[in-house]
């Protein structure tokens, strides 16, 4: 929940940064009124409609980028989920006698990645769950390959191997679907974007005897909240957005193996 509450703090710095630059913007916004009345605004309406056009722009693709890795991350999540399943099935090629301490590393195997999963934030514990199913992983590529030999060569090879070859190439894919993430400065430019077009937002009220407390709470609001879903979506075994409930698909499956 670290992670939560430090996205919650950007959100909350970006909502105050944002009210207090429209509130600066609208006292300058006033002071160019009062000295050129008519020539204040002249202009201006273009540089706005283009900042506030690029914001718009910015937080289109930074969502749409965010939502959908979150949909490849779960569906990477029933993947490997087939994947395992189909693995474990196809151990009935193999000897009797070589089965059951297979059948009992795969069931350690799914475990272990569900733990490893299951202990983020935590990024020193989850490296150690990952490093402990890498483990089973070799045992059960070598006890596979071992087994396969000792059998009827044909079928064990052509059906097992192969989804034993795919079971470990999906955690690969996860691993680094997990990892991909836009540039930091990305985030840094969608901020600097919001709190720009605050000034310009003030600088626009500067024509109004009272200040719009709706207006000016609203919009900084508004992009406090999105900038803070953005970064949830982004990173969902993080903070409150999170894709645990499909690991679902995992438990079930290690379920099924007993």
């Amino acid at each position: 929940m670290l992670y939560a509450l430090l996205a919650g703090l950007l959100a909350l710095g970006v909502f105050i940064g944002m009210v207090i630059l429209q509130e600066i913007g609208r006292r300058v916004g006033q002071r160019r009124l009062a000295r050129d009345l008519e020539g204040a605004r002249a202009g201006v309406g273009a540089i706005d409609g283009a900042v506030f056009g690029l914001l718009g722009l910015l937080v289109a693709f930074t969502f749409s980028g965010a939502a959908s890795r979150f949909d490849v991350r779960r569906q990477l999540v029933v993947e490997e989920a087939n994947a395992i399943g189909t693995a474990y099935l196809r151990l009935d090629v193999l000897p009797h006698e070589a089965q059951p301490a297979l059948r009992d590393k795969f069931r350690r195997y799914v475990e272990a990645r569900l733990d490893a999963y299951r202990k983020l934030p935590d990024i020193a514990a989850a490296k150690e769950g990952l490093a402990r199913a890498a483990v089973l992983q070799g045992e059960i590529w070598g006890e596979a390959v071992a087994a396969s030999r000792a059998a009827s060569p044909q079928p064990a090879t052509m059906l097992l191997l192969p989804a034993l070859n795919a079971m470990i190439d999906i955690t690969t894919t996860r691993t680094m679907a997990a990892q991909m993430h836009p540039p930091a400065v990305i985030f840094a430019m969608l901020i600097l974007l919001a709190l720009t077009g605050a000034l310009l937002a003030g600088a626009g009220m500067g024509g109004g005897k009272d200040r719009s407390w709706i207006h000016m709470v609203g919009f900084a609001a508004a992009m406090a909240l999105a900038v803070y879903v953005i970064l949830d979506i982004e990173f969902p075994r993080l903070g409150l957005i999170r894709v645990d409930a499909i690991d679902q698909v995992l438990v079930e499956l290690r379920e099924s193996m007993k």
